[in-house]
């Protein structure tokens, strides 16, 4: 079996070339449709709600209602900010239909928005994600 594998790409070339270019655009194909529609980090922040101060002072979360207009509902958007280094800030958090946020910091790496925990800096909640 292996063999017949490996004699496969000899045997038909053009056929081999059409099956890896294939691959390569489903590949680059999902790429571009997740960061064009999942992708958190391309929103833009909208109108201030809040923002809290984590208990070290290394973060701070902001968050911000964006509003979808006559088509969409509101939604909250949290920001990390990183308050001792030079890095960019980084969404973390995207909820649907709400308003309004309440921030918590329930230890130096654990924020919690809107009851929903996140462990920061790598943590994130989206809610198009479950």
């Amino acid at each position: 079996m292996l063999k017949s594998i490996k004699s496969f790409p000899a045997k038909h070339p053009i056929w081999s070339a059409v099956l890896f270019f294939l691959m390569i655009f489903a590949g680059l194909l999902i790429f571009i449709i997740d960061w064009a529609f999942y992708d958190i980090d391309r929103i833009n922040p909208g109108e201030f709600l809040t923002e809290e101060v984590s208990p070290g002072g290394e973060y701070t979360v902001r968050t911000y209602v964006n509003n979808g207009g006559a088509t969409d509902s509101y939604a909250v958007l949290g920001v990390l900010y990183f308050n001792d280094s030079e890095k960019k800030p980084k969404n973390i958090y995207w909820q649907y239909k709400m308003e309004s946020s309440i921030v918590q910091w329930q230890d130096s790496d654990t924020v919690i928005i809107n009851g929903i925990s996140i462990d920061v800096p790598n943590g994130k909640h989206d809610y198009r994600h479950p």
